[in-house]
């Protein structure tokens, strides 16, 4: 399945994440077995110290490089206009690639850190975004964890418009504010953490609801992120779970489950932009 981008670019769901995947042969070993699966997008960021790794299961992969969706980002110490540019350099040449498909700012500049220097610098970083764009090192730029107020100053200042946000979503976790603001400006948001970091696979609805349609917990969670148009990155290093979550397509919930998994009590896995101190 495709998600079409607002620049007529096109990312293949579900993604395939990396985070905290250990470098060296397990990470190689799990991006060349996703990729062997049917994945064609790679989610990683010079955060998680393994794109090194991801570069070389892509090559080991064998795949066209044409073929796959590459997605990496850039880390909060190296915000700023000049940072972000080195920055992009490094992830390029630790990938061993020319290009990115995606690129995004992992994290807001907050104002917990930053007082009102926080737009400021969300801005300067947004604009080296725009000319790594520019210079066609990386193919569409965009956010994560950035909420509705993050958000909007970099509408209002931006060349280039933000293609996707990167945010924790699951169920229990629907973000309705920013998911709205994004759609009404064209903007894609993917999941990190679908499953609520394997926590969600044990909810008693959506064992029940799995044992329904003769699927896994985290399928029935995936298919649910999917039906609500919403992109989401799965990661596994073990070879059945990396292919039982792409096995979503042939299935689907009814409007009534998809309600009572909505309805799941607010949890949070991740830090909240707000409040990140790192």
């Amino acid at each position: 399945m495709n998600f079409t981008l607002s620049n007529n670019l096109t990312i293949p769901a579900p993604g395939f994440g990396t985070f905290k995947t250990p470098d060296g042969d397990i990470c190689i070993n799990s991006v060349r077995e996703a990729i062997h699966a049917g994945y064609t997008h790679i989610d990683t960021a010079a955060v998680y110290g393994n794109e090194k790794s991801v570069g070389e299961g892509v090559r080991q992969s064998g795949a066209d490089r044409s073929g796959l969706f590459i997605t990496s980002k850039v880390w909060n110490t190296e915000r700023g206009y000049d940072k972000t540019l080195r920055a992009c350099e490094k992830t390029l040449e630790d990938l061993g690639m020319d290009y990115l498909d995606l690129y995004l700012i992992h994290w807001p500049a907050n104002e917990q850190q930053f007082g009102d220097q926080a737009v400021k610098i969300n801005l300067d970083t947004w604009k080296a975004m725009e000319r790594l764009h520019d210079e066609k090192l990386v193919r569409s730029i965009g956010l994560s964890n950035f909420y509705a107020h993050h958000l909007e100053p970099v509408l209002a200042n931006a060349d280039v418009a933000p293609v996707i946000d990167q945010i924790e979503y699951h169920p229990g976790l629907l973000q309705e504010e920013t998911v709205d603001l994004c759609k009404k400006n064209s903007i894609l948001v993917e999941a990190w953490s679908p499953l609520g970091r394997g926590k969600l696979v044990e909810d008693p609805l959506l064992i029940e609801t799995a044992g329904r349609y003769g699927k896994s917990p985290a399928q029935v969670i995936l298919r649910w992120v999917l039906q609500r148009g919403v992109l989401p990155l799965v990661k596994s290093v073990h070879a059945d779970r990396i292919r039982q979550n792409l096995d979503i397509f042939d299935f689907t919930l009814t409007d009534e489950d998809m309600a009572k998994i909505a309805a799941l009590p607010d949890t949070r896995f991740g830090s909240h932009p707000d409040t990140a101190k790192f």
